[in-house]
């Protein structure tokens, strides 16, 4: 019988994870205990080691925030540009002038 692919939650693997970290127990009482390969058990510990240096960093909250001066020189070039086209199409007899 075919065993079907089971998936495991964020929490799940953190917890694993962390116990792995930890060191309390040994990967294969951990394993025999969660029901995890030893090697996904080991990457989910890798992962967690990874994803801390960006925790501790404190750099990657602040890069997600967009820069505003770029913003907002996009949106001014977009506005210039909205006008020149209307301007040209008005001029040309595509589009009816403001009222």
């Amino acid at each position: 019988m075919k065993r079907t692919r089971r998936n495991h939650g964020a929490a799940f693997k953190a917890q694993v994870a962390f116990a792995a970290f930890k060191g309390d127990k040994t990967l294969a009482e951990l394993v025999t205990q969660c029901g995890v390969h030893p090697t996904q058990t080991t990457e989910w510990k890798q992962d967690l080691l990874a994803g801390s240096v960006d925790v501790c960093d404190g750099t990657k909250s602040s890069s997600d925030a967009p820069d505003l001066k770029v913003l907002h020189a996009k949106i001014g070039q977009l506005m210039l540009e909205n006008e020149l086209l209307e301007s040209a199409l008005t001029k040309a007899g595509l589009l009816s002038a403001k009222g």
